[in-house]
């Protein structure tokens, strides 16, 4: 008796940056698995990609390899600001979308890519690696179990000295540039995973001369009395990691905390580390998940959800309201 290997899934990926090339890397490490096209705007962009991953097609224009028949799955890499024109031509498609985080530029977006998913039955889903990496489902596990009783505080960063490129999208309010939405959704991630959403929510930046926020910090408060004290930052190299204090310990997400790292238990002066010991850049995890979910005929992810990504946004449009943050 043979056993049935799994469907293979070939993928598109939209928009050809550094994100794309760490997960077109992990994708090769995926079985069953096959990157199948790629587009950029220039073409010998394309044929470069293309070619360093293997990849049967090389496109020049996004709604080509949108329409696609051989495509089963769409990444979506381009610049935040295009996450909810790429996702939509994607899913009307019928091709399943994994958008970069953030899952677009505010909740009005996020809700229209959703209702265009369930209008096609197609599966789209928020791509927060952090949560499906070892590391942090271990971290998740031991806060979810109180190991050490329940949460009383959480400090999380983010930070790193920036170069001062003109051309970085890092710098570039039309292309949803700055520190909240590139790296300071990871803190808020953290403790929206963790806690919930607070009930208060108090925020303030600093911004470079072009209007783009270069830091924020942000306190949330809940009921309870526990607060959470995050930072993101353009300007200098923070721990990048993220602690949670509970009532007889800490659990502490090593640097950087959002991507393959180590964790600790911490608890009456004993230090409990545990090294994951990843091979992979990290995207592998989250890849693996969707695949299971679209050989499911799955249609939203049961761990990223649409709740949940809703949840993020909305977050992420209060601090940007507080700080007086507009995009172009």
């Amino acid at each position: 008796m043979s056993i049935q290997q799994p469907k293979t899934i070939n993928w598109g990926i939209i928009g050809l940056g550094k994100i794309a090339n760490k997960f077109a890397q992990d994708l090769l490490k995926v079985e069953n698995t096959q990157l199948y096209a790629v587009a950029s705007r220039h073409l010998d962009k394309a044929n470069a990609f293309a070619e360093t991953y293997s990849a049967i097609k090389a496109y020049d224009d996004y709604e080509v390899l949108a329409r696609d028949p051989n495509i089963d799955a769409v990444y979506i890499a381009t610049p935040n600001t295009f996450h909810n024109e790429h996702a939509i031509l994607c899913l009307n498609h019928k091709k399943a979308v994994l958008c970069e985080k953030p899952f677009a530029m505010n909740l009005r977006e996020v809700e229209e890519m959703i209702a265009t998913a369930k209008a096609n039955n197609t599966l789209l889903m928020e791509a927060m690696w952090t949560y499906f990496l070892p590391h942090y489902q271990f971290a998740l596990k031991h806060i979810h179990e109180e190991t050490f009783g329940r949460i009383l505080k959480i400090e999380a960063d983010f930070g790193f000295k920036a170069e001062s490129i003109p051309t970085s999208r890092l710098f570039k309010k039309s292309l949803g540039g700055g520190s909240l939405l590139d790296i300071g959704i990871y803190p808020i991630f953290a403790t929206l995973s963790t806690l919930g959403e607070p009930i208060h929510i108090e925020s303030k930046a600093t911004f470079f001369d072009n209007e783009v926020d270069a830091s924020c910090l942000i306190l949330f408060s809940y009921d309870n009395g526990v607060e959470a004290h995050l930072k993101s930052s353009l300007l200098e190299e923070t721990p990048t990691e993220a602690i949670f204090y509970c009532e007889r310990g800490r659990i502490k997400i090593h640097s950087r905390f959002h991507g393959p790292s180590s964790v600790s238990l911490i608890s009456e002066g004993v230090k409990d580390t545990t090294d994951f010991d990843d091979t992979t850049n990290g995207y592998y995890h989250e890849t693996l998940h969707f695949n299971q979910l679209l050989r499911d005929f799955k249609s939203e992810s049961d761990i990223m959800t649409f709740d949940f990504s809703r949840k993020l946004i909305r977050l992420l449009d209060t601090v940007r309201l507080q700080i007086g943050l507009k995009y172009e």
